[in-house]
């Protein structure tokens, strides 16, 4: 058998596992979709074959994008990424069926067309991740404007809630935010790549750790400058954490010193305790992660609601369709956890934390297997920005940290943040294809074809 055969074995046994995990991703977001009906009024929706049948179109069209532009790719990205947008249908369904004022699991399923429309259109384009390395630059110039556009426009069509996030223009709303988390990626890799001689330098040894020069501090410094910024003017504490947080992480896998972590961290703790400080809106979050209770009436409601919830789901849930998770504000978007920790309990719940924990190990398995900086560093950070961004949301549900407004992958409701998802595994896949290519072999020259000379004596 030669080495061909092989490698299309392979391929193959790849593409078929990842089909059958995806016949699983289905087949349990139809069953959970069932069980909503049954635990509401004891029937199974009429519209379980609609949302049956069109989620089961859009992720089985991705699996045959992956089997045509990404054949060497890791299996198991995308049937990840489809349980839990299943999940995230099935949880805005159930709460859609406890408010009659509200039907956004349809358009939610039209977000996950989008979302796996921008999924192929990213494996069509970018066929090669170093491409990407080019725009270095241009990337990060991108998402500088759009990070700052809600706060250029006026506060009207920017401000939801208090933080000036959105673009909304007549009834469409677009977070501006997500897609500069892409870009801004794609430039703090390819920046890292260039500058990591220069910032991995050592200047002198305190306690064993070596220390960066001073001249070099210029980056973190404008990275933690530019997340204040975030905070300040758009109060956007989530944001502001995500991007600096990215950055730190980036750095440090660039340059493998503990240095930065620990810099990292004090410029946090510098200006944590400066925003509480000095901004009302970031000293209420604070007072209200300290004292829920105590607000319970009024800014604190949400919170306390969510604790309870999570509370009577204790260990295995109230079930789906049986719980009320609908008395939590904006229950299905920035608290669409507390619905997951009251109906399917604390094992439906480490179950759906475990689901984003095998796409971080996936990601890192995928920065470790490529074999250029560019696409270890862009791997490392897209898979870091999805640990990072649950460990926020949920670390602000259950209390471990203070709220911060961010949306959970795949499960939230909203468009913005599903398309940036799908985006993100579309990268990861991409970059674990190329680390699964094999090399090509060079051919050797045949003796029949080397040129000859005949000499004459």
């Amino acid at each position: 058998m030669t080495a061909q055969t092989i490698t299309a074995t392979e391929q193959g046994d790849r593409r078929t596992t990842e089909l059958v995990l995806i016949v699983f991703a289905l087949l349990l977001a139809v069953a959970a979709y069932a069980a909503v009906g049954l635990g509401h009024n004891d029937r199974v929706p009429a519209s379980l074959l609609f949302y049956g049948a069109g989620l089961a179109v859009l992720v089985v069209a991705a699996h045959f994008a992956i089997r045509r532009y990404a054949p060497y790719a890791d299996p198991v990205f995308l049937p990840l990424a489809a349980a839990l947008n299943g999940l995230g249908l099935v949880l805005i369904h159930r709460l859609d069926l406890a408010s009659s004022k509200h039907d956004n699991a349809p358009l939610q399923l039209v977000w996950t067309m989008f979302g796996v429309a921008v999924f192929i259109g990213v494996l069509v384009v970018v066929r090669d991740h170093r491409v990407l390395q080019r725009y270095t630059y241009t990337a990060g110039l991108l998402g500088l404007v759009l990070l700052a556009l809600p706060a250029l426009i006026p506060a009207r069509f920017s401000t939801v809630n208090g933080a000036r996030i959105w673009i909304r223009v007549g009834g469409l709303s677009f977070q501006p935010g997500e897609a500069a988390k892409l870009a801004l990626m794609v430039f703090f890799a390819g920046y890292l790549v260039a500058k990591r001689d220069v910032l991995a330098l050592a200047s002198r040894r305190v306690a064993g750790i070596d220390l960066p020069r001073g001249r070099d501090l210029g980056p973190v410094l404008l990275a933690w400058a530019a997340s204040l910024l975030v905070l300040v003017v758009e109060k956007d504490l989530g944001t502001s954490l995500l991007f600096f947080g990215i950055f730190i992480s980036m750095l440090y896998v660039a340059t493998e010193r503990r240095s930065w972590l620990l810099i990292g961290l004090g410029l946090f703790a510098a200006g944590a305790f400066f925003a509480y400080h000095t901004f009302g809106h970031v000293r209420d979050r604070v007072d209200i992660w300290l004292h829920p209770f105590n607000y319970a009436q009024g800014q604190g409601y949400q919170l306390v609601q969510a604790m309870y919830g999570m509370s009577f789901g204790r260990l295995f849930g109230s079930g789906l369709g049986q719980g009320r998770p609908d008395i939590v504000p904006y229950a299905n978007s920035d608290f669409i956890i507390s619905t997951v920790g009251e109906e399917l309990g604390l094992a439906g719940l480490m179950a759906v934390l475990m689901v984003f924990l095998l796409i971080v190990m996936r990601g890192i398995r995928a920065a470790l297997a490529v074999r250029d900086s560019f696409g270890k560093l862009l791997a490392a950070g897209l898979a870091f920005a999805i640990g990072l961004q649950v460990f926020v949301v949920v670390g602000g549900v259950t209390r471990l940290i203070p709220l911060t407004g961010l949306t959970t992958p795949f499960l939230s409701y909203g468009g913005s943040s599903l398309l940036a998802e799908w985006a993100i595994i579309a990268l990861l896949v991409r970059i674990s294809d190329a680390g699964r290519r094999p090399e090509a072999v060079p051919q050797t020259a045949s003796p029949d074809d080397a040129l000859t000379q005949v000499v004459r004596r």
